[in-house]
């Protein structure tokens, strides 16, 4: 070897070991993989973040790691075409507490990763983790006061202003309600809710917002408004209560919060750009696990105020190895992007539908109790069982298995979203055992634990 080849050797070696030192060092966790995934280099504090979301001990896959929390990234990584570049950037991974409280101990154990996954060449990927459990916190409180700063500075020029009296009901109509609704005196007496499309609040949620108005001095929120026409507009509710309402004497006495109702039409595709890229599933469209689990939190937290039954419906794709095995995994898209669709169709606008793993997922469906929720869950099971997924010019043939569970106030119990989602969980697993194509409600006597019956 000659002497400039030894130094440039020497040259390389050096920079590998600082390479590697960097690594180990970053106050952030870092993976290297091949483009399948396969871990090829991890330094400690990725380790610690991801050990607890491995089933058997080991980490030799970033994306089998990652299966049950961010179904996504997998699919990202394989759909991008550059030849190097930004894969996606700081995606949230809402981890369940299960997997969260094997945290090590003395320190807070992780509720959400931020996850960002660069593409170095054809051949490695890069990820950087991050807890971001902190953060996120604040975020949400960020998000609620730009939405009330918006809502004061911007776009007040057409407005529906009405005042609400103790039960939210309407108490006087003004021209503004009929130019921005259509809707006429008769509204008056009428809750707000008719403000609202009929699936879209329940009459818990429309009692929770005047309750979050009393606490916060406001209750905001953006989606789908109706006029009185039944046609639909993207509209955001302003609730606040009124300063002077505790001199009204009894619930009639007059006028107890404002609401101001805005057409923001013009901002819905921005809105729901920005649903789609923090709360959406890039595949199917549907809600995410972050979003899932927010809304459940939001929905409990309320529960405990307002004590009324809740449900989860936890659905898996049955033999779906078998249809990745025999169509591919484009195959295997097309039926759950077929799902999602059914999905969306047979719930209700108030309800979340959520892709939680993979090939698994789950609805929250607010103020319904388990009968009900068990009714809906086998309606949408004849659905999928009666109608095939198309894809390549062939129809392939599924179907789903689905646990159910429900929060019943009477009981007592005051079970959190990690325990709501596990005995759904628990009935889906009998359901499977019990030879798949069915739904089964949870019960106190179900076998704890299983392994998976895919």
């Amino acid at each position: 070897m000659t002497p400039n080849a030894a130094g440039e050797l020497a040259r390389l070696n050096a920079e590998y070991e600082a390479l590697i030192q960097f690594l180990y060092l970053a106050p952030v966790g870092l993976v290297q993989t091949d483009g399948a995934g396969a871990v090829t280099l991890m330094n400690p504090i990725a380790a610690q973040l991801l050990m607890p979301l491995s089933r058997d001990g080991g980490l030799d896959n970033l994306f089998a790691a990652l299966e049950s929390v961010a179904p996504e990234l997998r699919f990202l990584a394989e759909r991008f075409e550059q030849p190097y570049g930004k894969i996606c950037d700081g995606l949230y991974v809402h981890l369940h507490a299960g997997a969260a409280g094997k945290a090590r101990a003395g320190k807070p154990a992780p509720q959400i990763l931020s996850l960002t996954l660069l593409k170095l060449d054809g051949a490695r990927l890069m990820a950087v983790i991050a807890d971001v459990s902190a953060q996120v916190q604040r975020e949400r409180q960020l998000r609620q006061n730009e939405a009330w700063l918006n809502a004061i500075l911007t776009g007040i020029t057409d407005y529906a202003l009405a005042s609400l009296d103790l039960d939210g009901r309407i108490c006087e109509w003004n021209p503004s309600i009929g130019r921005v609704t259509g809707f006429g005196e008769d509204a008056v007496g009428q809750p707000y809710s008719i403000f609202y499309p009929a699936d879209a609040l329940t009459l818990e949620h429309r009692c929770d917002r005047l309750r979050e108005a009393d606490d916060n001095g406001w209750s905001l929120d953006e989606g789908p408004r109706r006029r009185a026409d039944g046609s639909t507009f993207w509209g955001s509710v302003l609730i606040a209560p009124l300063p002077d309402r505790d001199q009204q004497d009894g619930p009639d006495g007059g006028p107890a919060y404002c609401l101001i109702l805005r057409d923001i039409s013009d901002k819905r595709d921005a809105a729901e750009r920005r649903r789609r890229d923090v709360f959406g599933d890039h595949l199917t469209g549907l809600a995410n696990r972050r979003a899932f689990f927010e809304a459940a939190e939001l929905e409990l937290a309320r529960n405990e105020a307002a004590p009324r039954p809740t449900a989860v419906i936890a659905i898996d794709a049955d033999h779906f190895k078998a249809i990745n095995d025999r169509y591919g995994h484009p195959g295997g898209d097309a039926v759950l992007q077929h799902m999602a669709g059914i999905l969306a169709d047979t719930f209700r606008t108030v309800d979340i539908v959520a892709r939680i793993g993979g090939e698994e997922f789950a609805v929250l469906l607010p103020s319904t109790d388990l009968a009900r929720a068990a009714v809906v869950a086998e309606r949408l099971r004849a659905a999928i069982a009666s109608e095939p997924a198309p894809f390549d010019g062939a129809a392939i043939r599924y179907t789903i298995s689905a646990g159910v569970a429900a929060l019943d106030p009477q009981d007592g119990e005051r079970p959190g979203v990690d325990l709501l989602l596990k005995r759904a969980d628990q009935a889906l697993y009998v359901a499977k055992r019990a030879g798949r194509n069915r739904v089964e409600r949870w019960r106190p006597e179900l076998v704890q634990g299983g392994a998976d019956a895919a």
